[in-house]
């Protein structure tokens, strides 16, 4: 069975997103410093973000909403100004942080285009991910766009059907295990799970076992060698 489309994760896969992130909970954590201990604060952090994942979805935008409502319960309800002006500004600076596309990127692109139906399909805000993709100089490379609110079962299921010839001719390949993999492959395609060096919890998911749609690689410059044995061995 050939292999027509291939579809790719954006943030972690082909650009750093996760250590952007990263950086404003340290900011987060210094500006809260005699508020609680940065453990504690992370750890209520965390939980007001899957709190609010199902109101305000994923990206930025959300992210600065939970990291306000953390700081208001944290300030017993009254976060002193400067705080709520500093965390609108971390928001803020996400938003324009420059697009720094990951190792081996742009050549593989290239090569899979030549070959396969590209498909970018990501989480976040709207207008953040066609910011990031404009920026990264590869969206002609892409036949289609899909920022979704959520990658499950039936989202690569529809994907796959409207930009392709179905998800059993299709491959994703992304950082995400929860995300990434385990729905795609749910969902009947194969799936490339390229891990990033630092994951968000709520991405963590266990690796599928004996399933021979499936494949872990070390870095993107492997997968148009995978992909070609995938279609070969099917």
């Amino acid at each position: 069975m050939p292999v027509t489309t291939v579809g790719l994760d954006a943030d972690d896969t082909l650009w750093h997103n996760e250590t952007i992130f990263r950086l404003s909970q340290k900011r987060f954590a210094e500006l809260l410093a005699d508020h609680a201990e940065e453990p504690v604060m992370m750890d209520r952090l965390a939980q007001v973000e899957r709190r609010n994942l199902r109101l305000y979805g994923y990206g930025v935008k959300g992210f600065t909403l939970s990291m306000l409502e953390t700081a208001m319960e944290l300030c017993d309800g009254s976060a002193p100004p400067h705080i709520v002006r500093e965390i609108l500004a971390a928001g803020r600076e996400m938003l324009v942080h420059p697009v720094e596309t990951l190792p081996g990127v742009a050549e593989v692109l290239a090569e899979l285009a030549e070959t396969y139906r590209l498909v970018l399909i990501t989480k976040g805000d709207l207008m953040d991910q066609e910011r990031k993709l404009a920026a990264s100089g590869f969206g002609e490379l892409f036949a289609a766009v899909e920022i979704v609110s959520e990658k499950d079962c039936a989202t690569y299921q529809r994907i796959f059907a409207r930009h392709g010839t179905g998800p059993a001719e299709a491959v994703m390949a992304g950082n995400s295990m929860r995300s990434d993999v385990l729905p795609a492959l749910e969902a009947g395609a194969f799936a490339c799970h390229i891990p990033y060096h630092i994951t968000w919890a709520h991405e963590l998911a266990d690796a599928p076992r004996d399933n021979h749609r499936y494949v872990s690689l070390s870095r993107i410059a492997e997968l148009p060698a995978r992909i070609g044995a995938m279609a070969r061995s099917h």
